[in-house]
């Protein structure tokens, strides 16, 4: 049995702790009105820029002859600046919740497929995916308050907004606050329920003879993944993609389905080595390390073709309300945006490619922490220039809502390693896990 050590215990709290405190100073230093707003972006931006308000009441000019309402440049400031803890609150939130999302699926996966090489590692994939729960209750929570206008993170919940964009008008049959809320309740429990029979087949099978509940957890499974394929797509229109509510990709649910399959295979392979580390998971050796680092290298590459996919047949087709997604996110977010790309690909490329490197510990451990965080910055890259725009910086809420929810992700899986053996011993291919060699 897995003993959570009080140092890792601590350490997780601490985190949470410094993770809290940012995210207060962020939600207490977000302007009140249009006046503070204003005064933020000066003081931001006053060395080398020229005089703000000067360029405000400019881009206020241009704004009133088109849209013929005062004040709509100011409040549209205000907003975004008032999103920012709000944003970054959601960005980690969702991340960490698409990681043990990710690694249902890949749970799923190897039991549908009744795979031979990983069935020491379920435990750890159980633990992952113990952040499940939580980690989707958090997200449903926001939902529930940007839907009670706490925050502006999703325009097309302001009916003053729908009211005078006939594109969202359109949509409202779909996009309204009721039906979002449903659809995430029908997303969250299913996943939550294969969850937790999945585990509760797992562990039974430990303390009886015969596999009657291996074949459960065979044919949920797969039954699961077609669930999964369907309501993850639908999740990443609701909670990611309408945050653009003008602007839609059809290859959009695979690409988050790629970022969070990664993620989730990457904390598997980190968690593994730590537990490795500290003498336990005897019975996984290099090749089950080798493997795990294999398919981060492989959903990595998956993940680059269908960043570029979406990214070339937009660029080559050029039609405006297509192109606007990644022109705001080139010329506002040229860092992250490009950034993501070294660290979601081509350092991973060159880190994982040769086949020696899956088998040493460290190489894994240092493309692996790149590969999260590359795909935090890819979350980040979806939500932000919606709910932010040119008003965005990696500062205190956003560090905040990072340390708070890696707190939270360390403490809830490991205290999930502590309830079952970390070896799945009535698994009828578990003796060959153990004699894996690739």
């Amino acid at each position: 049995m897995y003993t959570f050590s009080k140092k890792l215990k601590l350490f997780s709290f601490a985190l949470m702790i410094l993770g809290a405190l940012g995210l207060t100073y962020g939600f207490l230093s977000a302007p009140s009105n249009v006046e503070e707003a204003k005064a933020m972006v000066a003081d931001a931006h006053g060395d080398g820029h020229g005089d703000i308000h000067e360029e405000i009441t400019h881009h206020e000019a241009d704004h009133h002859e088109e849209a013929g309402h005062d004040s709509s440049h100011d409040e549209h400031l205000l907003h975004q600046l008032q999103n920012k803890p709000w944003a970054a609150l959601y960005v980690a939130a969702l991340f960490f919740m698409m990681i043990a999302l990710g690694a249902l699926a890949f749970y799923a996966i190897q039991r549908a497929a009744q795979a031979g090489w990983s069935p020491v590692l379920y435990r750890v994939m159980e633990g992952v995916t113990g952040y499940l729960f939580p980690g989707t209750v958090i997200v449903f929570v926001l939902l529930v308050l940007s839907g009670l206008h706490l925050n502006h993170l999703f325009v097309w919940m302001d009916p003053e907004v729908v009211a005078h964009d006939e594109l969202i008008q359109g949509k409202v049959s779909y996009l309204n606050v009721p039906f979002l809320l449903a659809r995430a309740v029908f997303y969250i429990a299913g996943w939550n329920l294969y969850r937790y029979l999945s585990r509760k087949y797992s562990l039974a099978q430990d303390a009886v003879q015969g596999i009657s509940f291996h074949k459960k957890n065979f044919r949920i499974s797969a039954g699961f993944l077609v669930f999964f394929i369907y309501t993850e797509s639908m999740m990443s229109w609701d909670w990611i993609m309408s945050v653009d509510p003008h602007w839609f990709s059809t290859l959009f649910g695979w690409y988050v389905f790629a970022s969070m399959f990664v993620s989730g295979i990457t904390a598997i392979a980190l968690i593994t080595i730590y537990l490795k580390a500290k003498g336990y998971l005897e019975k996984v050796n290099d090749n089950h390390i080798h493997d795990l680092a294999k398919f981060m290298f492989a959903i990595s590459v998956f993940w680059t073709y269908l960043w570029f996919s979406q990214f070339m047949l937009i660029w080559y087709s050029n039609i405006p309300e297509e192109v606007t997604y990644f022109v705001t996110r080139i010329e506002d977010y040229n860092l992250p945006f490009f950034g993501m790309l070294i660290m979601n690909f081509i350092f991973p490329l060159l880190i994982l490619m040769n086949s020696d490197y899956k088998r040493v510990n460290w190489f894994v451990v240092m493309a692996g922490i790149v590969i999260l965080l590359g795909h935090y910055v890819d979350v980040y890259n979806m939500i932000m220039p919606a709910t932010v725009g040119d008003q965005w910086s990696f500062g205190v809420s956003e560090i905040g809502g990072l340390l708070f929810f890696t707190g939270l992700f360390i403490y809830v899986v490991f205290n999930t390693l502590t309830k079952a053996p970390l070896e799945a011993s009535g698994d009828p291919f578990i003796g060959e896990s153990e004699r894996f060699v690739y």
